[in-house]
């Protein structure tokens, strides 16, 4: 019964990953048609351009791994708010200019703390696939 369940949710999980694929594509293709028909290719459209790469990358990722690196939702939101900041221009309040510069940091210092590798690890700290070179702790 387990692994019945098991195997729908991984189905499930498969197809739901396709159709935001697709949705991803056709956004994409909505948002390459929009740039040429107003014949300008803002920062802002760039923006959402490398959000929906970032996107496509990681469905393409979590469909080879099975697992998706945290480190790729924090850089769609680093650059979903990058993309907030130009969007709202030179008119916004300068308040929200420095909260939202500040969630930046915030998402920048989570992935540094996130990528942090420590000098002395042992195996059960590592996701490489060669255990064995881990099996006492590293020297330097």
């Amino acid at each position: 019964m387990e692994t019945t369940i098991a195997k729908l949710i991984k189905v499930t999980e498969k197809c739901l990953l396709v159709i935001i694929a697709i949705l991803t594509l056709l956004a994409t293709c909505e948002e390459v048609a929009e740039i040429y028909r107003k014949m300008s290719v803002q920062l802002a459209d760039l923006l959402l351009l490398f959000i929906y790469t970032e996107v496509l990358g990681m469905i393409g990722i979590f469909f080879v791994s099975n697992k998706i690196p945290i480190t790729l939702p924090i850089f769609i939101a680093m650059t979903a708010i990058a993309r907030l900041i130009i969007l709202q221009g030179k008119d916004m309040d300068m308040s929200f200019l420095l909260f939202e510069a500040g969630a930046i940091l915030i998402l920048a210092i989570a992935v540094l703390t996130v990528r942090y590798k420590p000098i002395k690890t042992y195996s059960y700290q590592t996701d490489d696939s060669d255990k064995t070179k881990y099996a006492e702790v590293k020297k330097n």
